[in-house]
């Protein structure tokens, strides 16, 4: 919000809103933020901690900003990306054209446990793999961006971004009057876009647009049934759907109907148990057969795990300049791959300076902030790696910029992040604005909701 001694443009009309809120305000607001959050229903769910594991996601009212020009940038950036990662999953399920020019290696995506054998050869309609491409991006200056991770299966807290925006309107009409903000409840229209953008060939007529959950007891089974209810399409279990013949079925009270379009919440591993595992209860026997065959779109597609693994991530930029020649807008956390002998002195001589994280970890588990951690929590983590290098990467503990956050005291800097929302099908859109996800916690640099993180209302201005 400050630079040098001064409020940057962007933030300049929230200065005096804050001044102008007193204590007792402010925390009436904060309760009728949560009191909105419980009665929507909107939480996230955390295992093995004993209690109940539904928990409310902590909600900060004041925004993160973003001038139009800043976000012109990061667009640009995150579509180019979208379009290389999604050339890159039809390349290694192809040719491997990449891996044969020497620019990745080759057992970084054939040993991969996200590389499906079961769709190689098969090209999606349109050549996307990856139809929801959520990238977590960090600011560490004025003008400097980083991309985190890429998320290229299926990305959550898009709920969140448009549930902050609508609390936010409803609790300080006033600021939107104010200040030209740019709005985000256009998503569900451009995500039903999207997916019927990329219908099979075998469709006839309007596509037949559904979502598959794993059900309720699922810790993003809100989201699946609000986007289902945006847009207003079909939200099902594996037990709704069906195959029989080329095509899958859908269980209605007027009789089966024909599905053409599967937004899968699932993981691949449970999608087909006549393919993936056998003891699925969630999937539908049969799927991946129509799926080859033409029959049915799953988005995003089986397989495209492969391109948002930790270590693949690495070689982002290559695939930019390799398969679209160009510069990449965005660029990479510097990052060391523990599998490579050099990287791994480096990373164990540095540990204590570092961020370690397992290759396939999410969430915020399974890593280390060595400058957070004491002595013998790092050596303890140094055994992990020594034990299982090739599952470990490596980044330099980033500067992360921080914005004004709500706190008892009153307002203080806390780090945060950014995940946008790409969507990719005959074109590739994204709403302006995103989920930021906020550091509750003083000092800390973990985001995640499940690590005691909260998330913001994020305004892009219009020009």
């Amino acid at each position: 919000m400050f630079q040098g001694t001064g409020v940057r443009t962007p933030y300049g009309r929230l200065q005096d809103w804050v001044a102008a809120m007193p204590q007792e305000l402010r925390s009436l607001k904060q309760a009728e933020a949560e009191a909105l959050f419980r009665r929507i229903g909107i939480t996230f769910a955390v295992y093995g901690e004993g209690g109940d594991p539904d928990r409310l996601i902590p909600f900060d009212m004041f925004p993160r900003v973003f001038a139009a020009a800043e976000w012109a940038k990061l667009e640009k950036g995150i579509k180019q990306r979208a379009r290389a990662l999604n050339a890159f999953l039809v390349d290694v399920y192809g040719r491997g054209e990449i891996i044969r020019a020497g620019r990745i290696p080759g057992r970084l995506v054939w040993q991969n446990e996200a590389y499906e054998k079961a769709v190689v050869g098969f090209v999606p309609p349109k050549g996307v793999y990856s139809h929801i491409v959520g990238i977590d991006i960090v600011r560490t200056g004025p003008d400097e961006f980083f991309v985190l991770e890429d998320n290229c299966r299926t990305p959550s807290g898009v709920s969140y971004m448009l549930e902050s925006r609508e609390i936010m309107m409803r609790m300080f009409p006033d600021l939107f009057r104010e200040n030209r903000i740019e709005p985000v409840d256009g998503y569900s229209e451009l995500l039903r876009r999207t997916l019927a953008s990329v219908a099979p060939k075998k469709c006839k007529g309007d596509p037949v647009v559904v979502i598959l959950t794993p059900g309720h007891f699922n810790s993003a089974y809100y989201e699946h049934s609000l986007l289902a209810d945006l847009m207003g399409v079909e939200l099902v279990e594996g037990q709704d759907l069906f195959v029989e013949g080329e095509f899958v079925w859908m269980r209605t009270t007027e009789g089966p109907r024909r599905v053409d379009v599967i937004y899968r919440r699932i993981d691949d591993a449970f999608l087909d148990p006549l393919c993936f595992r056998p003891d699925s209860m969630l999937g539908v026997p049969g799927l991946m057969d129509v799926y080859r065959s033409g029959g049915v779109t799953i988005c995003s597609a089986p397989g495209a795990g492969v391109a948002d693994d930790k270590a693949v991530y690495t070689y982002v930029p290559d695939m930019v300049r390799f398969y679209l020649g160009e510069e990449p807008i965005l660029q990479n956390v510097p990052t060391w791959q523990c599998g490579k002998a050099e990287d791994l002195k480096y990373v164990l001589d540095k540990l204590p300076e570092l961020v370690v994280k397992e290759v396939h970890g999410s969430g915020g588990y399974g890593m280390l902030v060595g400058p957070k951690c004491s002595k013998a929590e790092v050596e303890a983590f140094r055994a992990k790696i020594i034990e299982d290098p090739g599952n470990y990467i490596a980044q330099p503990t980033l500067a992360l910029s921080t914005v004004p956050t709500f706190v008892e005291q009153g307002v203080a800097p806390r780090h945060v992040d950014l995940r946008p929302y790409c969507l990719v099908g005959e074109r590739i859109e994204l709403v302006p604005g995103g989920l930021t996800r906020v550091a509750l916690k003083e000092g800390s640099l973990v985001v995640n909701s499940s690590q005691g993180g909260g998330v913001k209302d994020t305004w892009v201005l219009a020009e």
